[in-house]
């Protein structure tokens, strides 16, 4: 009887969990909805944003969140990070990020931005940019990007790639973005975060 009622709530502890997730995801989908939806903060082409109404996700997948050790690389430089314009904000590679993905182990850089580093709010602020086997064909084919905090204590953090999203040059050339590093390709088909196919983009 013990171990039936161990079992019992143990597994409606993984489903209240799961529906957590979910939640969240669910959360951060209808902020970025919102944020498109709004011509003062829209990245969007006129035309465009008169036709938007939501993004289109990949299903939600608790298999693409992950737990990362992050490794911190002490004292690197700041460099000047190619973008699609002639832009080049300074970064530096703040650590690395281990994980097992899809069954599959990883280690990625992850950057800080000197300009949000400074920025109240920003202090803890971690960017991973990264391209995967899906760009192009169900994704954005210049990758996507994914916003992260640094842990309060401790090397452990969440990524959730769930939360993958697609830069704004995606939408709008007139965006300067990132280009993803080499090193920050993942050699499988993420299917998570904002699907896109290519569409002609039209004033």
């Amino acid at each position: 009887m013990r171990y039936f009622l161990a079992s019992l709530f143990f597994c409606f502890s993984l489903l209240a969990y799961g529906q957590h997730h979910a939640d969240d995801v669910k959360a951060f989908q209808a902020s970025l909805n919102k944020e498109y939806k709004d011509p003062e903060k829209s990245p969007l082409l006129p035309k465009a944003l008169k036709r938007f109404k939501n993004h289109d996700f990949f299903p939600i997948d608790s298999s693409y969140r992950v737990q990362a050790t992050l490794t911190t690389t002490e004292n690197t430089p700041f460099f000047q990070m190619k973008t699609t314009t002639e832009r080049l904000p300074s970064y530096r590679k703040f650590g690395l990020l281990q994980f097992n993905l899809q069954g599959k182990d990883f280690t990625v850089p992850v950057y800080q931005s000197k300009d949000l580093m400074r920025m109240k709010g920003y202090e803890d602020y971690l960017f991973l940019p990264f391209t995967d086997e899906s760009n192009g064909k169900e994704s954005y084919e210049g990758g996507r990007y994914l916003e992260l905090r640094l842990p309060k204590e401790g090397s452990i953090l969440e990524v959730d790639f769930n939360k993958a999203y697609n830069p704004y040059c995606a939408y709008n050339p007139k965006y300067s973005c990132p280009i993803v590093p080499e090193e920050n390709h993942l050699p499988i088909a993420v299917r998570a975060g904002v699907r896109y196919i290519k569409k002609d983009v039209k004033k």
